[in-house]
């Protein structure tokens, strides 16, 4: 009984005019921004950060995260229409959707989708709804000892589950590691990097990094792939699938589902990395291999129900435990402190109507987002053919606005311009930036937990092997790292991100 008096308490703080409002306003935000390429959520989210200076805790949140999830459906209409995917994690699907289009069957595969993330993403959130208790309370007997070694458990998990060499993801989390540090040493009030500048005394804005990394350097890369021109559209037919299409897709669906589940949990994975693993899966356990690459639905199904499953499971760490598992959850968690809110256990017991609120919007936003991709495809495909040398002027005003609204300093719009152009010159050499973010927001908190911990013991290190539940984190930290070892286990990761780099 107390779990459904609190999905009512989630309900009525989510079904409120304001939080509805808002709700619509991120799932068509993210719809939005999935089916333009080069824009992206981490960008808009990063944009949209100061706003939620200015909203409620609830409907910020509510509005970020419908963004994060609807840049999921909204990705696929692109990927499957023009072989142009919105978003990374709906580049696998472009290989068969877009195969489907051309064979005039544009309408079944974009239904498909529409109703294999509908499903997968319904199915996450309960799985949050479920988990978030449990594993909350689990969390309330960690120590600082424990907040260590997972973070350094994620740390690594990430660099391992990120795309590219492993070597340059674990040089992103390092410099991450590093920028985190500038500034003044809250125990010493040393000043650390700042170079006698006195606009970094207080260390480097995530919202400066984030905007600088996604925003500016996204504008810069994509203006360089598409030419800033627009593209042409494949004709839309019939829209509802046929009898067959369900009889292949729904099993698809039930294992991207449950493979986006798992993946989005774990530290580093989340919609990408799901989206991949699902369509290999798929083509290993069909009966017909030989169809993917050339139109086939599970093609389709599998990864995008994976690739919303990923989305919404890869919120249970963050909300359970406090810790962010992708760049994505790093902008979540700053919107969250932003409110001056601590997400993990405490905030199931201090403000549970946070927690049970967003899990409910999560439910309605699914809801809202099925009505606006099937009916208003057409809307969303025009806004294609709009060239994007008319769309980036737009684009790099609001990052600009967005930076500048911080401290009202042109100095943290030239700093985010800088990591803009730092950006694009990591991308360039294939370094992903998602685990320098990463990096950058978990290093404070791995600075603060390592000194409380070794001040309690007194400067004994013993403690971090002690203590079962960080000795477990650190041994599961050690077998990753034998998983490099094995070339089996570094075949498949290559493979698994192979088709994006393509």
């Amino acid at each position: 009984m107390e779990f459904l008096d609190l999905l009512a308490l989630g309900f009525g703080a989510a079904l409120t005019p304001e939080n509805l409002a808002f709700c619509l306003l991120g799932a068509l935000l993210g719809t939005l921004i999935g089916v333009l390429p080069g824009i992206g959520p981490t960008t808009t989210i990063a944009v949209l950060l100061p706003v939620t200076f200015f909203l409620p805790p609830l409907a910020g949140i509510i509005m970020l995260a419908g963004i994060y999830y609807g840049a999921q459906y909204g990705g696929s209409t692109t990927a499957i229409l023009v072989n142009l995917p919105g978003e990374a994690s709906t580049v696998v699907t472009a290989i068969d959707g877009y195969k489907m289009a051309q064979k005039g069957r544009a309408g079944a595969a974009l239904a498909v989708a529409a109703l294999g993330s509908f499903f997968a993403g319904t199915v996450a959130t309960f799985g949050l709804a479920i988990a978030g208790p449990t594993l909350s309370g689990f969390a309330l007997s960690f120590g600082p000892a424990e907040y260590v070694s997972l973070m350094i458990f994620g740390l690594l998990a990430a660099t391992i589950l990120a795309r590219g060499p492993v070597l340059k993801a674990i040089g992103m989390i390092l410099i991450g590691l590093l920028l985190g540090t500038v500034g003044t040493d809250l125990s010493t009030g040393a000043s650390r990097m700042t170079f006698g500048a006195i606009e970094l005394f207080d260390g480097i804005d995530f919202i400066v990094i984030a905007i600088g990394l996604f925003g500016f350097s996204e504008i810069i890369e994509n203006l360089e792939k598409t030419g800033a021109s627009g593209v042409k559209v494949a004709k839309i037919t019939r829209l509802w699938p046929t009898r067959e299409d369900f009889k292949r897709a729904w099993p698809a669906v039930l294992r991207g589902t449950g493979v986006g589940t798992f993946l989005g949990i774990l530290p580093g994975g989340g919609a990408t990395l799901a989206s991949f693993s699902a369509y290999s899966l798929e083509k290993r356990v069909s009966k017909r291999p030989a169809e993917f690459g050339e139109g086939a639905v599970e093609g389709v199904a599998g990864p995008e129900a994976a690739n919303n499953a990923g989305a919404q499971s890869s919120f249970i760490p963050l909300l359970t435990l406090g810790i962010p598992s992708n760049n994505m959850m790093a902008m979540m968690l700053s919107a969250f402190v932003i409110h001056g809110l601590t997400p993990g256990p405490q905030i199931l017991q201090s403000q549970p109507q946070i927690f049970w609120g967003l899990v409910a919007s999560m439910w309605i936003g699914n809801a809202m987002l099925l009505v606006i991709n099937l009916p208003l495809i057409g809307l969303w495909v025009r806004l294609l053919t709009i060239p994007y040398r008319l769309l980036y002027p737009a684009i790099l005003l609001f990052c600009c606005v967005g930076v500048y609204s911080l401290n009202n300093r042109i100095f943290d719009v030239a700093l985010a311009a800088g990591f803009g152009l730092v950006g694009y010159l990591f991308r360039k050499a294939k370094c992903e930036p998602g685990p320098l973010l990463l990096g950058f927001v978990l290093g404070p908190l791995l600075e603060t937990n390592l000194r409380r911990t070794l001040l309690i013991s007194q400067g004994d290190a013993s403690v971090f092997v002690e203590r079962p539940i960080s000795l477990t984190l650190l041994v599961a930290t050690a077998l990753l790292l034998l998983m490099m070892i094995v070339p089996n286990f570094r075949k498949n990761r290559e493979e698994a991100f192979k088709g994006e780099e393509a």
